[in-house]
């Protein structure tokens, strides 16, 4: 298990290892992303998680999952934070740039931002991922990747040796990044998706579910792959099934 930003220095300013046994945390969101935070983090990091927040707008709710809610612009003086961090678990709504204002907003307030990388996830770049890592099961960073702040890895996706993850990012499941790599800020990279070796992506590309990228991608281009069809056959004609 390892959570903040592995066991090696990384790209965070505070050293993990020394505050994440003991500093509660206070989850950004109350959806289905915290509600995935709150079970790794407690299940497999050990982490206690003292509460959520969210933008005082969309405060619906007191509660979620026996712990309080509150708007974020009171949380400071709820959780101070001086005794907690906080961990920003949303998804990639507006190319990743909603993840990345409350980051920026979090820091402002003071709290200490930390990760979670799973402890069944295969992580050999000595650390080098940036705050606010969600880094799930499955996962494979292979060795000389640098990944940057608030990117999220979610379960089987592979980074290639040699590859740069740019901010912000988000990997879907089971996509594949190759080797050498450069992957640019605010990207998304879909379910199966696949980049081919020595490609650059450029920042806030859209790569689809299933997509195979084999040249460069321009900044802000989407690339997607061919749709499954439906065939005029029925199911039950097919033999051998």
């Amino acid at each position: 298990m390892i959570t903040g930003c592995g066991n090696s220095p990384c790209l965070s300013a505070r050293r993990c290892d020394a505050v994440a046994a003991s500093r509660p945390l206070i989850l950004f969101g109350a959806g289905d992303i915290a509600e995935l935070a709150q079970f790794y983090f407690t299940r497999d990091a050990g982490r206690q998680v003292a509460g959520f927040c969210v933008d005082g707008a969309y405060l619906g709710k007191d509660s979620f999952l026996g712990l309080p809610v509150v708007a974020f612009e009171e949380v400071a003086a709820r959780f101070a934070p001086a005794e907690h961090d906080m961990f920003i678990a949303l998804a990639y709504a507006r190319m990743n740039d909603l993840r990345a204002e409350k980051l920026a907003a979090a820091e402002a307030a003071g709290y200490g931002l930390t990760s979670y990388i799973s402890s069944r996830a295969t992580v050999l770049n000595d650390g080098r991922i940036g705050v606010n890592a969600f880094v799930q099961e499955d996962v494979t960073i292979q060795p000389f990747v640098s990944i940057g702040r608030n990117v999220t890895l979610w379960a089987g996706a592979t980074i290639s040796h040699h590859s740069t993850i740019g901010d912000n990012v988000f990997v879907a499941p089971n996509a594949v990044v190759s080797g050498g790599v450069v992957v640019g800020d605010n990207c998304f990279l879909g379910v199966n998706s696949t980049v081919r070796n020595h490609i650059t992506v450029g920042p806030r590309c859209v790569i689809g579910a299933g997509a195979v990228l084999l040249h460069d991608a321009e900044p802000g281009g989407v690339y997607r792959a061919s749709a499954a069809t439906r065939l005029a056959q029925d199911a039950d004609s097919l033999t051998g099934l």
